[in-house]
């Protein structure tokens, strides 16, 4: 044992410009108390958004990496996964959760898709182990598009009365510990959809702010995780997170950051 402060393990991309992944996960996951452990699946000089980048996956290294960690006897409470690029990124995972998985939390943030549409990275392959990861997990947290991915249902259906309940609905069934269905956007609000079994289901609602940003699901899941593994409830954990998002954005907009370069996240961690 290492102390009592808590761990999450954080296996995602890391892009030196743009605010997003491990950029944005490892200082609020920080901020609030937890030490953050990152694995990095790549490296980019800034992420994919912009019309030029250097990348570097770093698939490869994982094993490498993480064995030292094995040897060290290292544990976590929790383990948060975000962008997995690859089959043998997923590979990679798979061997994570077997080494260190244990009594860890494990939360899944399954990057697949937005608007409607997969992204274009993403095989039926990819898909496929998606739902196998997401169904051995304690929460995820899937946006509308990747909820419609992961249960097969056609996007059309999306926005119909109650479908969003039965996708969270079919998600439990499958395995999944709790859904959390995030960015759903009704009536000038987001809205985030959080399920689990035995437990009653609650609909989480913040005011709309401006257009989309980059790195914004990173940092809903990094408070996310890090009020779990500190013992809070799901439903006040989405919450904070949610309110956390809202003032990001709101900060983000007065100081007219560019859409592309995320969230001015900085300017407000000390209100975590």
């Amino acid at each position: 044992m290492r102390g009592k402060q808590k761990k999450i393990a954080v296996l995602n991309d890391l892009a030196g410009f743009g605010r997003c992944s491990l950029t944005v996960q490892l200082p609020v996951i920080s901020a609030l108390k937890v030490q953050c452990c990152p694995v990095p699946t790549a490296i980019l000089s800034n992420h994919t958004g912009y019309e030029d980048y250097f990348f570097d996956d770093y698939t490869r290294h994982i094993s490498e990496y993480t064995g030292k960690w094995k040897r060290l006897g290292l544990s976590f409470d929790g383990i948060l996964t975000g962008f997995l690029g690859s089959a043998a990124q997923f590979e990679a995972v798979e061997q994570f959760l077997l080494d260190f998985g244990g009594n860890s939390l494990l939360i899944v943030d399954p990057v697949m898709g937005d608007n409607g549409k997969c992204y274009a990275t993403y095989n039926e392959e990819m898909c496929s182990r998606m739902r196998s990861l997401t169904a051995r997990a304690d929460l995820i947290t899937p946006n509308l598009t990747e909820c419609c991915i992961l249960t097969d249902t056609p996007y059309e259906l999306a926005g119909m009365p109650g479908q969003v309940e039965k996708m969270a609905e079919k998600l439990l069934d499958r395995g999944t510990g709790h859904v959390t269905v995030t960015g759903v956007v009704r009536g000038g609000e987001i809205c985030n959809y959080v399920a689990g079994r035995n437990t009653e289901p609650v609909w989480i609602r913040e005011k709309q702010l401006g257009a989309v940003r980059c790195g914004t699901g990173d940092i809903f899941s990094a408070v996310l995780s890090a009020e779990l593994v500190a013992g809070k409830p799901l439903a006040d954990s989405v919450k904070r997170a949610a309110q956390f998002v809202r003032r990001c954005l709101e900060v983000s907009e007065e100081l007219e950051i560019p859409l592309q370069d995320g969230l001015a996240f900085e300017e407000v961690l000390d209100e975590l």
